[in-house]
């Protein structure tokens, strides 16, 4: 509930949560560029009884780990972000509004369920549409409302606290010297006409010296161009067409609200998330910070494949495996047991923040290739040949029914639980595999306790393969489902093969179990990882 496609509710919810917020800072910013227009209501409504200092972006735009940034620097109580994430925005597209606590990370359930508890019993808000809010310029605006006197809405500017926090976690000597030394590489990195454009024209092309040009798409735009700010192969195939020119080194593309990433290396080749973060593990030395605060622990999302889990075994490094949401890591982060992790949904980040962060992994990577002096494809490669290869992809059916979406989950469940499931072998092609663990994912927090139940429903092999459903509920059109394959294999004449030929076995197995084209009438998937 951390997000809501329902403006009206959710602003009036958050609301009154102020309420009992005694005379904070708090932070308000818009990652969606099309709620320029709607940031004034977001000023305007009434600061209720205690809250007396707000924050906002310069023109109402900030990245969600911007924002995560700006909290923990002042001490917010809390942050407000308006954002269509990595889904179509506009003003036919999609919206939500998300919370983050005085942490920087998104609210637990704890709180967002007592937010919807608050707001089932809301009768009223109160607005002050006088207030008028210059959002272009920098500085403290003063205002007098009802006992609040003064009122303080101050405006800074969106890339500069993010970009000093960077400066601390690399080094920027290096990382100029890759971008524009004499041996440099050419990068080309796509901001999907998200809000990290501005920052990575201020911090990579302008402060680490890449060219202007390495840069695309930078300009915010409130529909984000007329495309889905989603960086994958289907969503991002202009980068992933350009890179496979050979014109470039390096690429990477970035989602709306500037948290999730896409990296490319010469030709095209693509960096599953999933290895992209076993990857920075392996090499998390490159980064200064990581010496400076050394590693407490690492952690992947149960979909993301188990590559992570190779390298922290090789490490000696503690593994957590949440269910999928930044919240579960937050936890772990604020508890000091976790410093990197990682989502196979294009998530990667540390505890320098407390979400996922698509720049500070750009320039993670860049990190490495700079320590390094190899390509990414040679980086990759290589830690194949060092760990095996987690083969892993996920079929994404967007939009679906959702009443069908259910049922087929619903059924799958019921047909799993039987005792007779657990043992069961399938076949395809020349493939056979025996069922281990048929679960409904649930997770335990180390921290609180918390339990979290229905995460998704795995089959497990003999062998370890997975195969994983889930619906999704960050689009606000119909049910997404998603399928995702892991299967592990450390043959070194195997090991470059194609995923998807790899792989083809057990998705086949997964579409037969689940009668999931026949239950939901595609053919296909919308989207394939």
């Amino acid at each position: 509930m951390s997000r809501t496609g329902t403006a009206a509710a959710a602003g009036a919810c958050l609301c009154l949560l102020w309420k009992y917020l005694p005379g904070l800072k708090w932070c308000a910013n818009t990652c969606y560029p099309s709620m320029r227009t709607r940031t004034g209501p977001i000023t305007a409504w009434r600061p209720f009884y205690l809250i007396s200092h707000l924050v906002i972006g310069q023109n109402g735009i900030m990245s969600t780990p911007a924002v995560s940034c700006v909290i923990r620097k002042i001490k917010a109580v809390g942050g407000i972000i308006l954002t269509a994430s990595h889904n179509p925005g506009g003003p036919s597209g999609d919206f939500g509004i998300k919370y983050n606590i005085s942490s920087g990370g998104p609210a637990p359930e704890g709180i967002t369920n007592k937010i919807f508890e608050v707001s089932k019993a809301l009768q009223e808000y109160h607005i002050c549409p006088e207030l008028k809010v210059d959002l272009s310029t920098i500085g403290k605006q003063t205002f007098e409302v009802d006992t609040f006197k003064p009122f303080i809405v101050e405006i800074v500017d969106s890339v500069d606290a993010y970009a000093e926090m960077l400066r601390g976690i690399f080094d920027f000597a290096a990382l100029k010297d890759l971008l524009s030394g004499a041996n440099h590489i050419n990068v080309r990195l796509d901001a999907m006409h998200g809000v990290v454009g501005p920052y990575v024209k201020k911090i990579v092309c302008e402060e680490l010296g890449s060219p202007a040009n390495s840069a695309v798409n930078c300009v915010p735009q409130e529909d984000f161009g007329g495309h889905h700010p989603d960086p994958n192969l289907t969503y991002a195939a202009d980068l992933v067409n350009t890179m496979k020119s050979g014109e470039f080194d390096f690429g990477a593309a970035f989602d709306g609200d500037g948290d999730r990433n896409m990296v490319l290396g010469k030709h095209g080749f693509f960096v599953n998330p999933s290895d992209s973060v076993a990857v920075i593990a392996a090499n998390i030395t490159s980064i200064p910070y990581f010496k400076k605060t050394g590693v407490k622990g690492l952690a992947r999302s149960m979909p993301t494949s188990g590559a992570l889990d190779r390298v922290a075994k090789a490490l000696q490094m503690q593994l957590y495996e949440t269910p999928t949401g930044w919240k579960f890591f937050g936890n772990l982060m604020d508890a000091g047991k976790l410093s990197l992790c990682g989502e196979e949904s294009f998530g990667t980040g540390s505890d320098h923040i407390r979400e996922k962060d698509g720049l500070w992994a750009v320039l993670a990577w860049l990190s490495i290739l700079a320590t390094r002096k190899q390509s990414v494809e040679e980086i990759m490669k290589d830690h194949w040949q060092k760990f095996g290869r987690n083969f892993f992809t996920r079929y994404d059916y967007e939009e679906v029914n959702s009443d069908a979406a259910n049922k087929m989950i619903k059924d799958l469940e019921t047909q799993m639980f039987e005792p007779s499931f657990v043992g069961k072998q399938f076949s395809s092609s020349d493939k056979t595999y025996a069922v281990s663990v048929a679960d409904n994912f649930a997770y335990t927090d180390p921290v609180d306790g918390s339990v979290s139940k229905n995460q998704g429903l795995r089959i497990i092999f003999s062998d370890g393969s997975r195969i994983i459903f889930r619906l999704s509920g960050t689009g606000s059109a119909g049910a997404t489902i998603r399928l995702y394959i892991d299967s592990y294999e450390n043959d070194p004449q195997k090991i470059y093969q194609d995923p998807q030929v790899m792989l083809a076995p057990l998705v086949d197995i997964a579409l037969k179990v689940s009668q999931l084209h026949e239950r939901t009438g595609r053919s296909g998937p919308t989207v394939i990882t």
